[in-house]
């Protein structure tokens, strides 16, 4: 689109853009050979990020579409319909209707009335999700207030952000962040950088926020977010450790940090923070399932087993196929080649779409000697994860043991575009390169 105010640079310079992350950023940047990365190239993260599990509207009418999210509701408590006055009838519930219909409020008489227009906007954007009404009745009111209520400018901003129009919620925030700092402001703010894919301005947004707001635990979590979602893994970690000056207690933190311990080749520290999620009271399957892991890298094999029983016990359709394939590579590591068979089947039971199953299970389909079995299970994985650089190159082994050198060569281009440091698929690389040269 010509003249779009919400386009971004293609090619984002290193260390600055969350689609290439630890391309030049400050501290440890993390490897894929380490520690997975997740679909969308950003290293997997120990918690579950708010606002990652919904995409951005296609279309407008996906994102100003009012879903009814409550079909009954308590009537008013009224003698009669006689003594409801006429003014006030597009308030009325009805005993199987809603609690308020949005067509017929007369926005711009409520948004002149302070005890009543907030409580509206609230129940419009959180309870009906009509952001076409709330983004009318916010900017009446603010036209209302003559543009001097911050917190209407933070409402229009909000509006602006679920439609998806970026540059005018930056600009609403920016307003009410200058007419009164807030911590909702500088987060929504920071929201708006990230979704522009400007992490650097995200950052220096956190860091005057903690300034203006020293010891705020929300600002400190999603400055260490944006430091891990570039890979630098270091000042993640430190942020993350400076929330525990303030709040002890932060599930995110202390996941993060086991996480990160985890995949730092340190299972035992791990081990701690996980088990101190479990004493605080949390107790779900991924839990478990990262107890398991921690238990087997640290040869605690009885304790390993039962987590994952605990695990299967807990889970459900979602997270099934995540703990069955962990229960794979414990058979793996323990050499039992049917148990890790029989649980990559599993886990593809759960999950059709789950590629790193697809790519494990192809694999030991070549040690039986399977080849067309293993090479359409890795075109599978390809398939359903263009990033998953070990079935790339698995299939270029392949390839090139049967004699294709064309499509291995294609191949293992494709995984060291997608990891480049893969040093077994330059080793490849280069002696496909001195076969075709003797050709």
């Amino acid at each position: 689109m010509l003249m779009d105010d919400n386009s971004i640079a293609q090619v984002a310079r290193p260390g600055t853009s969350f689609k290439k992350p630890g391309t030049g950023g400050q501290g440890t940047s993390t490897s894929q050979g380490v520690r997975p990365m997740s679909q969308s190239g950003r290293p997997v993260s120990g918690f579950v990020r708010p606002s990652t599990q919904s995409a951005r509207p296609g279309t407008m009418e996906q994102a100003i579409k009012t879903p009814r999210t409550a079909h009954t509701a308590r009537p008013v408590t009224s003698a009669s319909g006689r003594f409801v006055r006429l003014g006030t009838a597009s308030m009325l519930s009805e005993p199987d209707g809603p609690f308020i219909n949005p067509a017929q409020l007369n926005l711009a008489k409520y948004a002149d009335r302070p005890g009543l227009n907030k409580v509206l906007f609230d129940y419009l954007f959180y309870h009906e999700n009509d952001i076409k009404n709330s983004l009318e009745l916010a900017a009446l009111a603010t036209q209302s207030s003559k543009y001097e209520d911050w917190w209407w400018k933070q409402q229009l901003g909000k509006c602006y952000y679920r439609l998806g129009l970026y540059r005018d919620a930056e600009k609403q925030f920016q307003s009410a962040l200058k007419q009164q700092p807030t911590v909702d402001n500088y987060l929504y703010l920071a929201k708006v950088f990230v979704k522009l894919d400007q992490p650097l301005a995200a950052l220096d947004l956190f860091e005057k926020g903690m300034e203006s707001f020293p010891g705020e635990v929300s600002l400190i979590i999603g400055s260490a977010r944006v430091h891990e979602g570039l890979g630098d893994l270091d000042n993640s970690v430190k942020f993350y450790k400076k929330v525990f000056q303030y709040d002890a207690s932060c599930v995110e933190a202390i996941a993060c940090i086991g996480t990160h311990n985890f995949y730092s080749d340190m299972p035992e520290i791990a081990l701690r923070s996980f088990r101190r999620l479990l004493q605080m009271g949390v107790c779900n399957t991924e839990l478990y399932n990262n107890i398991g892991l921690c238990c087997f890298y640290a040869q605690q094999y009885d304790m390993s087993l039962t987590c994952f029983e605990r695990a299967i016990s807990l889970a459900n359709k979602d997270n099934a196929a995540d703990v069955w394939y962990n229960i794979a590579h414990i058979a793996v590591g323990i050499g039992d080649s049917n148990l890790a068979y029989q649980a990559f089947q599993m886990a593809l039971i759960s999950d059709n779409n789950h590629a790193e199953a697809y790519n494990n299970l192809a694999v030991l389909e070549m040690r039986k000697g399977k080849v067309e079995q293993a090479r359409a299970y890795f075109m599978s994985a390809i398939a359903i994860n263009q990033e998953l650089y070990e079935a790339h190159y698995n299939l270029a082994i392949l390839s090139e043991g049967q004699g294709d050198l064309n499509t291995s060569y294609k191949e293992i281009r494709k995984s060291l575009e997608a990891f480049a440091e893969h040093v077994d698929s330059k080793n490849l690389l280069t002696q496909l390169r001195q076969y075709f040269t003797l050709l």
